[in-house]
C-alpha cells in the first residue's frame, strides 16, 4: 500500500509541475504593445467617468467615441455619435467629464 501512495504522490507531483511549466511561461507573453502610460490614463479616466451614452442613456461602447474640447466622448452606437457631433452643447449636461 505504502508504494502506491508513493507513486501516486510522483506522478501527482510530475502532473503539478508539467501544468506549472506549461501555463506559467504562456502567462509572461505579451500580445499587444503597451500603450503610452498618459494614452492609458486618458481611456481609463474617461472610461470610469463616462458610463452612458449622452443620447440613448444606453451603456457605452468605448470603441465609439469622439474628441469635444479636448476630452473623450463615448456612445452606445454610430447614430448617436452623429446626433452628438450636430448638437454637443446639448448633451454636454449629461456628461460627467464636462461636469464642475
Amino acid at each position: 500500500m505504502n508504494s502506491k501512495v508513493r507513486k501516486f504522490k510522483a506522478i501527482y507531483l510530475l502532473v503539478g509541475l508539467l501544468f506549472v511549466g506549461l501555463i506559467v511561461p504562456n502567462g509572461c507573453k505579451k500580445s499587444e504593445p503597451a500603450a503610452s502610460t498618459e494614452e492609458a490614463g486618458q481611456v481609463a479616466a474617461d472610461i470610469t467617468q463616462q458610463t452612458v451614452c449622452p443620447v440613448m442613456e444606453a451603456p457605452i461602447n468605448k470603441d465609439l467615441f469622439t474628441e469635444y474640447k479636448g476630452k473623450k466622448v463615448y456612445f452606445c452606437c454610430p447614430g448617436c455619435k452623429e446626433k452628438f457631433e450636430k448638437e454637443p452643447e446639448k448633451y454636454l449636461a449629461k456628461l460627467p467629464q464636462f461636469k464642475g
